[in-house]
């Protein structure tokens, strides 16, 4: 037996070295049905006194092939690994194809824009829930139950209570409610309205609303901030034109337009041959507003205005249809 455990050694390492299969070297040696398995298998037949240095003999023999595998299999993976960066190599002289790098989108470089404008003038930015109660969706804006002005609103309810809202007007009842006079705040964000998608209509769509309340607060303040807002956004010749409307939250209210950047008021196809574009609403805030938010309305006075992000960035860019706003075209998005 030993002279069969001294030549199963001597033909494992013989093949190990002649670089047979590291694998099927150790199945045919030290495998379940394996020569050296074989051989441990009839240690029973030995006597007592041989059992111990055979079965000695024998460790020492798995050892030493388990040690001469690990080698030839380190060797092979080191072969392996050199053949496989010969045929990968890469030529880092060669030209790469540009990459596309992504960019901020036209509704937030319009938004960005509309936000420092504002800061500059004063204003801090606030944000609210798009998920908001009736209350300071319609009640607290004076907008009572069964008001006309609610059939104009195709809203969104989740329960009777709760809706998604339609404005982002609620943030200033927010503000009012949680902040004393003075007050100077825009408030970015998106709104929700049950309207069929079409090239001017959206059921989710961004507004900017502002709100300025102090001691004499006039309507030549929220014509000063406007005019000085059209100015930055649409250049230094921009000029702005109120005309009467009814918000039930405002009083007196206005629609305000811009003359239209791309003819100077002259008529062209952007401004419908009319000279002027309708941008914006706007008005002295209600006193039954500022009641609903325990601000005086006998000691203060202020205005607010509310405007789509997508009007000003169709206005700005020259886009006809508010889709191409949310379809992600990659041609489209890259001209920005």
């Amino acid at each position: 037996m030993k002279e069969r455990l001294e030549k199963i050694l001597g033909d494992a390492l013989t093949q190990i070295s002649g670089g047979a299969d590291p694998e099927q070297i150790r199945i045919q040696y030290l495998g379940k049905k394996g020569e050296l398995t074989a051989v441990l298998r009839g240690m029973g037949q030995l006597s007592p006194e041989e059992r111990p240095m055979i079965g000695q003999l024998a460790n020492d023999v798995r050892v030493k092939i388990e040690e001469a595998l690990d080698k030839a299999n380190e060797a092979l993976k080191a072969k392996q690994l050199e053949e496989k960066l010969k045929n990968e190599k890469l030529d880092v002289t060669m030209p790469v194809s540009p990459l596309a790098t992504g960019h901020h989108h036209p509704l937030s470089l319009t938004q960005r824009e509309m936000e420092e404008i504002f800061i500059g003038l004063g204003f801090s930015i606030i944000e609210g829930p798009e998920v908001e109660y009736d209350y300071y969706n319609f009640q607290a804006l004076n907008i009572p139950e069964n008001h006309p002005a609610r059939d104009t609103q195709d809203t969104f309810y989740i329960t009777d209570n709760i809706l998604l809202r339609s404005q982002t007007s609620p943030v200033q009842v927010h503000a009012m409610e949680t902040q004393r006079p003075p007050l100077r705040v825009v408030s970015p964000g998106r709104v929700y309205r049950s309207d069929a998608l079409d090239a001017t209509h959206s059921p989710l769509f961004h507004q900017f609303e502002g709100l300025v309340v102090d001691k004499g607060i006039t309507m030549g303040d929220l014509k000063g901030v406007l005019d000085a807002f059209a100015k930055k956004m649409f250049g230094e010749n921009t000029r702005t034109r109120f005309r009467p409307h009814h918000f039930p939250f405002t009083e007196p209210s206005a629609e305000v337009d811009v003359s239209c950047f791309a003819c100077g008021g002259k008529g062209c196809r952007l401004c419908k041959n009319e000279g002027w574009i309708e941008i914006l609403g706007a008005g002295m805030v209600h006193p039954f507003v500022l009641s609903n938010c325990n601000i005086n309305p006998e000691e203060y006075s202020g205005f607010a205005f509310g405007m789509g992000i997508e009007r000003v960035a169709m206005i700005k860019y020259g886009v006809d249809d508010i889709r191409l706003f949310y379809e992600n075209n990659q041609r489209f998005l890259e001209q920005f």
